[in-house]
């Protein structure tokens, strides 16, 4: 797949600008998630194996009255998160978050290892100059698509001789 320099996901200056999320084991008590979510004003925390590949996000960690003392955190996940290569292409994931509802996405590197997370809202900054530029290229061939040259010339034409009348009726 060939995707345009600047769309994918490695691109972003939000990429190179987020704090490295936090990540913690399955067996870790939820306690220590929610302290450090807490001190950092964080709402969410990775799950990870022993070799930093994601397992999940966390972002519900009260449940059912448990015990965020005694509770590890594997009891309150939901496994096989959506997870995006740091060179998948934004739009797409854009997409994909917006159908299927969900708006953190972790984002890893070529050995599954997690890099960062984005939000929908880290979408916004690239998304409506970029739709504004697919809306006037869209404009644009829809406007040309019924007009061949030689129609576009006649038309010019036409304007010119309209311009040059218009202009000698006021002067």
């Amino acid at each position: 797949m060939d995707i345009r320099k600047g769309t994918r996901l490695i691109d972003r200056p939000e990429f190179k600008t987020k704090p490295v999320p936090i990540t913690f084991l399955k067996k870790d008590k939820v306690f220590q998630a929610i302290e450090i979510m807490s001190e950092k004003n964080y709402g969410s925390v990775v799950i990870v194996d022993d070799k930093d590949k994601v397992i999940d996000i966390v972002k519900k960690l009260v449940k059912n009255n448990m015990s965020p003392k005694t509770t590890k955190l594997e009891e309150i996940m939901t496994p096989n998160p959506r997870v995006a290569n740091e060179n998948d292409d934004v739009l797409d994931w854009l997409r994909i978050m917006s159908n299927d509802r969900f708006r953190r996405l972790p984002v890893v590197d070529e050995k599954g290892k997690i890099k960062v997370i984005f939000t929908q809202g880290d979408f916004v900054s690239y998304t409506w100059p970029d739709l504004i530029f697919h809306a006037s290229q869209l404009a644009k061939a829809s406007f040309m698509k019924g007009f061949s040259l030689n129609t576009m010339l006649i038309m010019m034409f036409i304007y010119g001789v309209a311009l040059i009348a218009a202009i000698k009726a006021f002067v």
